[in-house]
């Protein structure tokens, strides 16, 4: 595999995500050599993202129209590691690699039904206030369910 540098062992990297959102290719999804276009995986993450944080129960409250907060992405960053075709199956994994104040740098993994990775990335969620657009701390509940999603790996 290419060496990414937010990655330092893939091995533990990888042994660390628990949660993951399935996609199945879809022919609209790939370009005229027949791959996956560049930018769906980033509709991927944002599927999985979503999914992951509704898990956690922060979506049902974003959402809501008198909330004060929301999640904006701060930056995202996708590594292709394999080709990727029309009907494969994929596994699309998020966990939360680091947590801010307010920010929380999440990791993804897109894995083929064989297990190979074939998408690694990275990408900065930030909880802002609807009103002033500043970043608003994690209550402790959130942290905690944050911290959560990785895995703790014994050696």
């Amino acid at each position: 595999m290419k060496k990414t540098n937010y990655i330092d062992d893939i091995v533990s990297w990888e042994e660390e995500f628990e949660y993951y959102h399935d996609v199945k290719v879809r022919f609209s999804e790939t370009d005229m050599f027949g791959h996956l276009n560049n930018t769906v995986p980033f509709t991927y993450f944002e599927m999985a993202r979503i999914d992951f944080f509704k898990s956690q129960g922060f979506m049902q409250d974003w959402v809501k129209p008198e909330n004060e907060t929301i999640p904006v992405v701060a930056d995202l960053q996708c590594d292709y590691l394999s080709q990727i075709y029309f009907d494969e199956d994929l596994k699309i994994y998020v966990k939360a690699n680091s947590i801010g104040n307010s920010s929380v740098d999440l990791h993804y993994m897109g894995k083929k039904a064989d297990g190979l990775i074939c998408l690694a990335g990275r990408g900065t969620i930030v909880q802002i206030s609807k009103r002033t657009g500043k970043g608003v701390p994690w209550s402790d509940e959130m942290r905690h369910l944050l911290s959560k999603s990785k895995k703790s790996v014994v050696k």
